[in-house]
């Protein structure tokens, strides 16, 4: 039947005008009856670790619940097919799918298919594309797949990811690969916590810094001058709050192992390997290294880019990388440091099972400086926030809203506004600037492949990320989702358009569209700009894209920390349909 949006959701109530408030957002838990309930934890045998491998045009798929065991504490879990994470999708372009899911839990559940183009009532977002998959329902997803790489599937209800509710996903081109080895492997980064997800919400709702882990001592363990303890102390924000969450309540996680038993790459030398690197966590930034081993980066997001070679990159929550190694030794150790430096995920690649290569001590934990706050650009805007500023702080304009243009509401949503966000699409991320080795940036990709649409952009849309950090509240341009889920982001059928993301927090946000790709505005020329679907923006920065609106229906558009989403971060795109266009 031909395309049309309207006539969908007119037969099956998934549109905004009958569910202003996706079920995910409305504050639910696991297995007890509604936010703030008693957090009952599921009783049986253990969740089992680790993923198999499920092929073919037809997989079924079945959600529950049970406990994890975690180096030794105990939590939550949400499995798919009984795992965590879930099994690894191994499918073929060009293939029609039928993926049938099963909700085993005692509450909503869904599939988002992070990456994919499909259309829109697939996506897998409750009370944005679909109802929803009902306790005891089974629900259908069909679609063809239009495209190769590295991708994962994660659940978009409730906070169920957090507990283990995704896994990786992985197309093979119907043409051959132009990314050539001779092995491969898929590292999926994630985190464990025993704490019921709803009540991390909580304590970071009653008090954003409660799971900061160096944040008593900060004062003393580093060097600052007066001017600059007094900037922290006006913005009630310690220099070292670089992630809402982190160890010791997190256990990073290598495809679901602590580090202590981290997963093995076996190899033989003189092989050329390729890891399919995702990001699978709630919140976690990941910084990735292998000591002794360069990596060359070929595809991000699942798309192939021309290969950039450096010794380490950050990857944000929800971002892939894929990345060739030429290890010329027995064992290697695959560091995943997360971006705070409070604990780490690891891997190993090694020719010998049993061989173990040394592990490097966490590096100390990174600082926030005034260039990461957007107040000081000394090297005109490309300021890679690794330098004291030297700004007077007479005058602190952080709060000053008058820097905010007129279309952003005003309200106790913003407590902080970044003084001159530049572009820092050359930044390697927090805490890297001055590692002493080449980090990747995204002024460092290009497209593999021309991109075939480079039309000048007909117009530019200008959002800004606000938020309230002690209240814990984020937001678009000062709306938090519940206030715009019926005002949609409009995009005609076809139009070329260019977002510019300003970023007015003190955190880094990965933004998320969903549905398509855009190209990242980096210095590269039209045709060349890489194509993505998640861009990190850094604290008091901003960053471009250019996106062609010619996939139609409803999108989720937000923030990938999870509990940033959960607090308000988030939006709808809608794209007309062609009949809209005439």
């Amino acid at each position: 039947m031909p395309f049309s949006r309207r006539n969908f959701l007119a037969a099956s109530g998934a549109g905004l005008a009958l569910a202003p408030l996706p079920a995910w957002a409305q504050g639910h838990g696991m297995a007890h009856g509604g936010h703030g309930g008693s957090h009952r934890m599921p009783k049986g045998p253990l969740i089992p670790t680790g993923f198999g491998v499920l092929t073919g045009k037809e997989i079924d798929l079945t959600v529950g619940d049970g406990l994890r065991e975690v180096a030794g504490r105990r939590g939550l879990g949400v499995a798919v097919n009984g795992t965590v994470p879930g099994p690894l999708l191994r499918l073929k372009e060009g293939d029609e799918m039928i993926l049938r899911v099963t909700n085993r839990l005692h509450e909503d559940t869904s599939i988002h298919w992070h990456g994919l183009l499909l259309p829109f009532q697939f996506d897998g977002v409750p009370g944005v594309s679909f109802p929803g998959i009902k306790p005891g329902e089974t629900f259908t997803y069909k679609f063809p797949l239009r495209q190769s790489g590295t991708y994962w599937y994660h659940s978009h209800s409730g906070l169920q990811e957090q507990s283990g509710h995704y896994g990786p996903l992985i197309i093979d081109p119907a043409e051959p690969d132009p990314i050539q080895s001779d092995r491969e492997f898929v590292l999926l980064l994630s985190e464990f916590t025993a704490m019921h997800p709803h009540k991390i919400f909580d304590r970071l709702r009653t008090g954003e810094g409660y799971f900061n882990r160096q944040k008593t001592t900060w004062t003393d363990d580093y060097p600052m001058n007066g001017a600059e303890r007094r900037m922290w102390a006006q913005m009630r924000m310690p220099a070292t709050d670089i992630a809402d969450v982190s160890a010791p309540t997190y256990t990073y996680l290598a495809n679901g192992l602590p580090a202590a038993q981290g997963p093995e790459f076996l190899f033989r030398r003189g092989e050329r390997v390729r890891l399919r690197l995702i990001n699978g966590s709630a919140m976690t930034f990941f910084n990735v290294r292998i000591p002794g081993c360069k990596l060359t980066v070929v595809a991000a997001d699942g798309q192939a880019v021309k290969p950039v070679t450096v010794e380490e990159l950050q990857i944000a929550v929800a971002e892939t990388y894929d990345l060739l190694v030429e290890p010329d030794g027995a064992a290697f150790s695959i560091v995943c440091e997360s971006m705070d430096r409070s604990g780490m995920a690891l891997a190993t690649l090694s020719t010998t099972p049993g061989l173990r290569a040394p592990v490097p001590p966490l590096r100390p934990p990174p600082l926030l400086t005034m260039a990461d706050m957007g107040m000081n650009h000394g090297d005109g805007g490309h300021d890679h926030g690794g330098g004291k500023a030297s700004a007077s702080m007479d005058g602190m304009p952080m709060r000053d809203i008058s820097l905010l243009p007129p279309d952003v509401k005003i309200g106790p949503g913003i407590d902080m506004v970044s003084m001159a966000p530049v572009d820092k699409l050359g930044d390697p991320g927090i805490g890297l600037s001055d590692v002493g080795h080449r980090v990747l940036t995204y002024r460092d990709l290009s497209a593999l492949t021309p991109n075939a649409d480079t039309r000048e952009p007909s117009r530019l849309l200008e959002l800004h990320l606000t938020g309230n950090m002690e209240r814990y509240m984020w937001s678009f341009d000062g709306r938090m989702f519940s206030a715009v889920s019926d005002v949609p982001i409009r995009f005609a059928w076809n139009e070329r358009v260019r977002v510019k993301l300003v970023n007015n927090t003190m955190m880094a946000h990965p933004i998320h569209l969903h549905g398509m790709f855009f190209e990242l505005v980096n210095g590269q020329s039209p045709a060349d700009q890489p194509r993505k679907n998640v861009v990190t923006v850094q604290p008091g920065a901003s960053a471009q894209f250019d996106l062609t609106a010619n996939e139609p229906g409803d999108w989720a558009f937000h923030c990938h920390l999870l509990y940033h989403m959960h607090g308000g971060m988030m939006q709808i795109v809608t794209v007309m349909g062609p009949e809209d266009a005439k």
